[in-house]
């Protein structure tokens, strides 16, 4: 049984900030500290999916740069997916329908949650984002994705947030709540000792239960609008090719199959960061 699991880190165990887990560099004091946890936190997910009998894990680091796991502390036997290149899976970049299941650890909250620590959605550019008029973020993005090679979406850890947005788009997805958010840096966070536990226990009862789930696909033609924080991030998004634009902040793309509007979705806010600096 192969599983494939995709990590972020915002929903790791005891991170609650930007300084700690953005990337290797002197703004981001406790990076190797962060980095650390996620890995742990993969690999309790990695062991639980194990139990539960799968015989094959490939894990996608899908944070930043992509280039956080620590290859050599992850379970022996695990593949890893690292670093930035050719695909258009963005953060499923891997999966395939040899998969029976998906999971997605250290994931966090759509843009604009109350109480969810570190809430985005892929990058500060976005304001809002729907899928057919739902609000959506990274978790409905990769459940979608998934479904687009049949593969449930069957665990996921994060704070309590992120686990009830889950829970709302995939009701019988197992949960690990690994820390409570009190505001966007702030939260209450449950000891590494206490959170693999919960993490391997949800990767289990999720792979366990996998045949018994059904991939979330979204009714097609599949349409997305992503709303920008600022005019000229939509004017740059609205240069690509089938992309409408909305009003001043906002763009839309409506496509026949998911896994081009999720394409889309990416290549509208990699187009927006050029809208920054275009005064100079």
């Amino acid at each position: 049984m192969k599983v494939f699991i995709s990590a972020d880190i915002e929903g790791c165990t005891g991170l609650v900030s930007w300084s700690q887990c953005g990337r290797p560099n002197s703004d981001h004091y406790d990076f190797q500290w962060a980095r650390a946890r996620m890995t742990e936190d993969v690999n309790a997910a990695i062991r639980g999916a194990r139990e539960a009998g799968a015989t094959e894990v490939v894990v996608k680091d899908s944070h930043g740069n992509s280039k956080n796991l620590l290859v050599d502390q992850l379970e022996p036997g695990t593949k890893l997916i690292s670093g930035h290149g050719a695909g258009f899976g963005g953060m499923m970049n891997g999966i395939n329908r040899e998969c029976t299941a998906g999971l997605l650890v250290g994931y966090h909250a759509m843009a604009g949650t109350k109480g969810a620590i570190m809430e985005h959605t892929l990058t500060g550019y976005v304001h809002r984002m729907t899928i057919n008029d739902m609000p959506a973020g990274e978790i409905a993005l990769a459940a979608g994705l998934a479904g687009c090679f049949d593969v449930p979406i069957v665990m996921i850890s994060s704070d309590r947030a992120g686990c009830a947005e889950a829970k709302q788009l995939i009701p019988k997805i197992a949960t690990a709540e690994v820390k409570d958010g009190l505001g966007r840096f702030v939260g209450e966070c449950l000891h590494p000792c206490e959170t693999k536990e919960l993490i391997f226990e949800a990767a289990r009862r999720g792979v366990e239960h996998a045949s018994e789930m059904d991939p979330w696909t979204p009714v097609l033609p599949c349409t997305i609008q992503i709303e920008f924080n600022r005019t000229e991030e939509a004017d740059m998004a609205q240069r690509l090719l089938g992309v409408r634009r909305v009003d001043g902040y906002t763009v839309e793309f409506e496509g026949e199959s998911y896994s081009e509007v999720h394409q889309a979705a990416w290549q509208m806010i990699l187009f927006a960061d050029l809208g920054h600096g275009a005064d100079k």
